[in-house]
């Protein structure tokens, strides 16, 4: 008989038990989750335990739902269940349970931004009753520095910038359509692991790039671009200025994950040298009571 429970605070090393044998087997190249990664995610992606859910077969973990959640919406960061458990009916009940817990208790929407490549994922929340809102694309800039986008003639200083520095001058707020990973909020809680640079002129900021870091490759270090925006309409000259000097410090395989095309048009982004890589569906629905 398989049984499903919320989760408390007290449950962490239990989910990450469960992510570690529901998740891991479809992503083996991902490191194990740990307490401390599981904890990262709290602070940063505000994952709640109390909106997260195990299924189990006696003892056994066989299925694992992870939920954020925030005053608009509550993100399914992650659902799983065990390969050798699946089409059984316990992905859909996650999702129904967890739906019946927010119709009453909120926020009002539920959401999730599934790879497009998973397709039995996909399946399960349109099945669910989740409607896709948008495309979201992660792109890719690849390259040798000789290879890196320069330009000629931009005026104006290249400066580090902080998350800070850009919400003081209200640059924040209206940056971004509601991707999670790269939500206001999410850049609130890691600000101190986030780098910028940006083109200022003598009166404001005129474009800027957020990054993280990446991890050290054979090609050299990564990074993964959090925001990149210009104020001035130059075919992407000061855009360019900003990735000529991320390529300058070394980085390769420069990621920008989840545009929306709101943000940045793919004839810019392609101007500036990146490539599509992959999609995802970001999936919405309102809570209800079975």
């Amino acid at each position: 008989m398989t049984a499903y429970r919320f989760c408390r605070s007290d449950d962490i090393e239990l989910l990450v038990g469960a992510l570690n044998r529901c998740w891991s087997p479809y992503f083996p190249d991902e490191p194990p989750m740990t307490p401390v990664a599981f904890k990262r995610s709290i602070r940063d992606l505000q994952v709640w335990c109390s909106s997260c859910m195990v299924a189990f077969s006696g003892s056994d973990p066989i299925g694992v739902l992870i939920g954020a959640k925030r005053p608009s919406a509550t993100l399914v960061h992650r659902i799983a269940v065990h390969p050798d458990h699946r089409r059984q009916g316990h992905g859909r009940h996650l999702l129904a349970s967890l739906g019946s817990k927010l119709a009453i208790l909120g926020p009002p929407r539920i959401v999730a931004e599934v790879d497009e490549a998973l397709g039995p994922a996909c399946d399960l929340f349109s099945a669910g009753g989740y409607v896709q809102e948008a495309a979201l694309t992660d792109y890719v800039l690849d390259g040798d520095e000789d290879d890196a986008p320069r330009t000629n003639g931009v005026e104006g200083f290249v400066i580090p910038v902080t998350v800070d520095d850009l919400a003081a001058n209200g640059l924040l707020e209206d940056a971004h359509p509601p991707c999670w990973e790269r939500s206001v909020e999410t850049f609130t809680a890691r600000k101190d692991d986030i780098a910028g640079l940006a083109v200022a002129s003598d009166e404001r900021f005129e474009a800027y790039v957020l990054y993280l870091a990446g991890p050290l490759t054979g090609a050299g270090p990564t990074a993964e671009i959090l925001s990149l925006r210009t104020f001035v309409e130059d075919g992407g000259a000061r855009l360019k200025q900003l990735l000529s000097r991320l390529t300058a410090q070394g980085m390769r395989g420069i990621r920008f994950p989840k545009v929306h095309p709101s943000e940045i048009s793919q004839e810019l982004l392609e101007t500036l040298g990146f490539r599509p890589a992959r999609g995802h569906r970001p999936y919405a629905a309102k809570p209800r009571s079975e």
